[in-house]
């Protein structure tokens, strides 16, 4: 596509809320960043939590953490730019060991995969020896090589019942974790912190055949109950839409949950007058330029601060420098695949 045609399509997209001198820059940086894809035999995969003007313009293929990682994995390029935090990159690097993975911004994190270390994971697994792991795919790659099979929030649920068994450890979102064992039917504990000691204890005690941890993500963890009775008495007909990791409260008082892809899938088929989305911010504005047939409320002031570093022109030096190479040491890396390929099977 020329600048022109380029400019032509974000202005179509989002031109109603961005200026056009800002439309013009972006769309010469969208045009450098596809000539160096071609010249670079790479791939530039985008989440969807991606800032519009990128998420509409340099991806060639968006979507969800378990869509880009099978993506990741099928790719024939000899570069992966990963649009979306370290956790991400990391998890197309444990896929394509031989292939160069690049995340545009070094320091994009993530609350949830800050929140658990690799030493947690195996503490939790000494107090209960033999219960299967299953990790979310939010964590990075030494957490996940101590695990037994990883998950998204679209497969959670299906990666546990594929287990078969009595109990599980399912971490590090405390959220997601609560909204599964209640789709499972299953009751699940959380740790205390040990005032005597850096560790975390259970109350093995009580009944139980969850074990969960205490990490959030710093973005749904804002959205809240009363958010969503408000939102109701302004707009009683507004289909609400959850995250799941939005607490269980939130989910429950919500008409719809599921991931970012099933979110936009539902978006795509309801008939009701507005639409509110509970998840970030830059999601809202893709569905929202995607449909622009249906009504969003855009009340969401909740944008990632990690995936908010990933802007156009970082995607671009990325590539044009070769910068911000992401590595996984192979011992972690082998451990890691396991866990990970045993969740792309389970689909």
């Amino acid at each position: 596509m020329t600048v022109q045609q380029i400019l032509d399509d974000l202005n179509n997209k989002i031109g109603d809320y961005t200026p056009e001198p800002e439309l013009w820059i972006k769309a010469r940086l969208a045009h450098e960043i596809n000539q160096l894809k071609e010249e670079k035999n790479a791939i530039i995969l985008g989440h969807n939590y991606m800032e519009p003007a990128l998420f509409h313009t340099v991806p060639d293929v968006v979507g969800d953490s378990l869509y880009l990682s099978r993506m990741a994995a099928e790719t024939d390029k000899d570069i992966i730019v990963f649009c979306g935090v370290r956790f991400m990159a990391e998890t197309a690097k444990i896929l394509n060991p031989d292939k160069t993975v690049l995340i545009p911004a070094l320091p994009a994190g993530c609350s949830l995969a800050a929140g658990i270390t690799a030493e947690d994971v195996r503490q939790i697994k000494a107090q209960f020896p033999g219960v299967p792991v299953v990790t979310y795919i939010n964590t990075y790659a030494d957490v996940k090589a101590e695990s037994d099979i990883c998950c998204t929030s679209g497969n959670a649920h299906a990666v546990v019942e594929s287990l078969g068994t009595d109990t599980v450890i399912f971490l590090p979102d405390e959220y997601l974790a609560g909204n599964v064992a209640q789709q499972t039917g299953k009751h699940i504990i959380f740790p205390t912190k040990n005032n005597q000691s850096p560790s975390y204890q259970y109350d093995t005690t009580m009944d139980y055949q969850m074990v969960g941890w205490t990490a959030r993500c710093e973005v749904h963890e804002k959205f809240t109950v009363e958010d969503i009775t408000n939102i109701r008495a302004d707009h009683p007909d507004v289909a609400i839409l959850a995250h799941p990791e939005c607490s269980p409260e939130v989910v429950a008082a919500s008409d719809y949950s599921g991931s970012t892809t099933e979110l936009i899938r539902i978006v795509e088929s309801i008939d009701a007058p507005e639409y509110l989305l509970l998840t970030e911010c830059a999601m809202g504005d893709n569905i929202a330029a995607a449909n622009p047939e249906k009504e969003m409320l855009r009340l969401c002031s909740v944008r990632c601060p990690h995936m908010n570093q990933i802007q156009l022109q970082d995607t671009r030096d990325a590539l044009k420098y070769t910068q911000f190479v992401t590595e996984v040491p192979e011992e972690i890396r082998v451990r890691a695949y396991q866990a990970v390929e045993r969740m792309l099977h389970i689909g």
